[in-house]
């Protein structure tokens, strides 16, 4: 019998007694132990990992991501499914504005509802166990509540992103579900779309693309982060596009007179599109005299909000401002193409076109 001592990288003695071996064999075993005191802590735990989110913090998460509370919206849900699954989420704030991705998830209806930003039920979100929560990099509030709980949260852009810098967060959400390469896929479906409709308008002079103005509800309320990277994507020019996030006066919008008006949903589902043009106050804008207000569709997501569909609302827009330039496009083909590449569902013909019926 020998015995051998050993220190591990805890500075703790241990022994190991050799009973009846050859020397070649006890030279493989104090090897192997050898081994194991260097190797273990350069491997250190495979457990978790770390990702930097869109507000720059490094978090450390599971290497698995299993389980997701998302606690916002701006497109999350849909990056979730695309580069995840739709088993991930535990819980999520109201999809009911989004009927068509519901119908595609119908699972998300069941899914109780945590809260959102810095109104969150921090009771619901222990109960959980989640892995990790999705919020908002604006909701400061909210993700302290969380990080106190010792759960890791990662902080989407949630509509602070634009058509270049959206793309570091379809990389981060590839980091964190394991699929990077999806994330480059998508990347790579936005570049191609963004390069087609730059090409085309190439044969349109600086000084004859039109001018749109693209706002959120009756009240004018205008988006120049997203809204300036929207219309510039699909050929158009912002009239507001120095104004900064603020409500535009009649008085202003007469004299910009913008050649269309784009408009968004409200947060109800509903459009505020007539009561823009039964406005008096604006019945003398080309736009209105020549019936070029428009509401932009919403798909599993808003088009005209960053989010992996968004470059389905580059195509429309660009459609819509120059039918000439852009009549081949189909939108209806490009959606079910989309939808079946990406969220992994067949849409019809007759679905595409309600999506596409806003205008009607």
């Amino acid at each position: 019998m020998q015995i051998l001592y050993y220190q591990d990288k805890s500075g703790s003695y241990s022994e190991v007694v050799f009973m009846n071996m050859n020397f070649k064999s006890m030279i493989v075993l104090v090897l192997f132990i050898v081994g194991s005191i260097f190797i273990s802590p350069v491997l250190g735990d495979t457990t978790t990992r770390t990702l930097t989110d869109m507000s720059g913090n490094e978090i450390t998460i599971p290497t698995d991501i299993e389980r997701i509370v998302v606690a916002c919206q701006g497109g999350v849900a849909q990056e979730i499914v695309i580069m995840g699954n739709a088993d991930m989420p535990v819980a999520m704030s109201s999809m009911n504005l989004f009927p068509m991705f519901v119908k595609m998830y119908p699972n998300f209806k069941e899914l109780p509802n945590a809260g959102s930003f810095d109104d969150l039920n921090m009771e619901t979100i222990l109960k959980l166990k989640p892995d990790v929560v999705i919020n908002s990099v604006t909701a400061s509030k909210g993700n302290a509540k969380i990080t106190e709980n010792d759960i890791p949260v990662f902080q989407a852009y949630t509509g602070r992103a634009a058509a270049d810098t959206i793309y570091n967060e379809f990389r981060a959400f590839g980091e964190l579900l394991n699929n990077p390469e999806k994330a480059e896929e998508l990347i790579s479906y936005w570049d191609e779309k963004k390069e087609f409709i730059n090409n085309r308008m190439k044969s349109i002079p600086e000084d004859e693309r039109k001018t749109v103005f693209y706002t959120s509800n009756k009240d004018l309320g205008t988006d120049t982060n997203w809204g300036v990277s929207y219309v510039a994507s699909s050929g158009g020019i912002n009239v507001a596009k120095n104004l900064g996030d603020a409500k535009v006066n009649p008085e202003k919008l007469a004299e910009w007179d913008p050649d269309v008006i784009i408009v968004r949903g409200n947060t109800d589902g509903s459009y505020p599109d007539q009561e823009i043009l039964n406005n008096p106050q604006l019945a003398g804008l080309s736009a209105i005299k020549n019936g070029d207000v428009y509401n932009v569709p919403i798909g599993g997501f808003w088009w005209d909000r960053p989010s992996p569909e968004s470059a389905l609302g580059f195509l429309w827009l660009a459609k819509t401002l120059y039918p000439d330039t852009f009549n081949d496009v189909d939108m209806v083909s490009e959606m079910k193409s989309f939808f079946k590449n990406y969220y992994r569902y067949s849409l019809s013909d007759d679905e595409a076109n309600s999506i596409l019926s806003v205008n009607n």
